[in-house]
């Protein structure tokens, strides 16, 4: 029987999470973990020794010399052969993200997260100061707290949401980007929404909120398309009606204290 493979810690997520050559190729696109780009950045980026680099990922430094090989690898079939490069999935547990001060939520819980500024769903996801958390129990809002986001990057906010235990986000615009590392996260998102903070964390609590799947974000903050009811949005395999009382439904944060582990695409 194979040996359990030991959790690799991350320092955080990536504000990119793919590179295409510039001549569109049909060819397989080569995928690295967020183990395997971790090992890049520290040795290759932070100038860590792999002694160092294991002691900051939580393992052993030959696992960390394999690692390396191999995310090397892959970095030279892409340039060499002209491939997307996308980072993807892993076999990972994020470090702390800044949110050691946010209360725990319960198991019941779903926690839902909002750009907040002045009372109204802040527009910009990548540039929100704070969020507002709302905590939600059969479908009644039960708790709130307004935080600090710690950082800045579409790849801090995701990565401090999820340490913060947000199962979804209402916010205004955002970039694919930003999408990916909520995915990523495990981070239901509910773009393209504009008024008060309150209300909109209520109309999702109640299952009605109109929001835009397409948002995007632009110079001019618009954002294009209809707005989607929560609970009849095509193609999501969760339904916003789903998650009244059911924590687990929305965010999929069943062992936030374990490793995350993804195969990849």
């Amino acid at each position: 029987m194979p040996r359990k493979q030991r959790c690799r810690w991350i320092g955080g997520y990536p504000d990119c999470w793919e590179f295409s050559p510039e001549e569109v190729s049909d060819k397989e696109p080569v995928v690295l973990s967020l183990d395997e780009f971790e090992t890049i950045r520290l040795l290759d980026r932070e100038g860590l020794t792999q002694e160092q680099c294991a002691e900051r990922m939580g393992i052993a430094r030959t696992t960390v010399t394999a690692i390396y090989e191999s995310a090397r690898r892959k970095v030279a079939d892409a340039l060499v052969d002209g491939k997307r490069l996308l980072i993807r999935g892993g076999n990972y547990q994020l470090s702390d993200q800044g949110a050691e001060n946010i209360i725990k939520k319960g198991t019941d819980t779903m926690r839902i997260a909002v750009t907040y500024e002045n009372g109204e769903v802040f527009q910009h996801f990548g540039h929100t100061e704070q969020f507002k958390l709302y905590d939600v129990e059969d479908g009644r809002i039960v708790a709130e707290q307004i935080v600090p986001t710690n950082g800045s990057g579409h790849g801090a906010l995701a990565g401090f949401l999820k340490s913060a235990q947000a199962d979804a986000l209402i916010c205004g615009g955002i970039g694919m980007g930003a999408q990916t590392a909520l995915a990523e996260a495990g981070i239901r998102l509910y773009g393209g929404v504009s008024g008060s903070a309150d209300a909109a964390a209520q109309a999702l609590a109640d299952g009605t909120l109109q929001y835009d799947p397409n948002a995007q974000c632009n110079h001019h903050g618009h954002h294009h398309g209809e707005g989607h009811d929560c609970g009849h949005h095509h193609g999501d395999e969760h339904e916003c009606g789903h998650h009244h009382g059911k924590g687990l439904d929305c965010g999929h944060q069943e062992g936030d204290e374990g490793c995350h582990r993804h195969h990849g695409e």
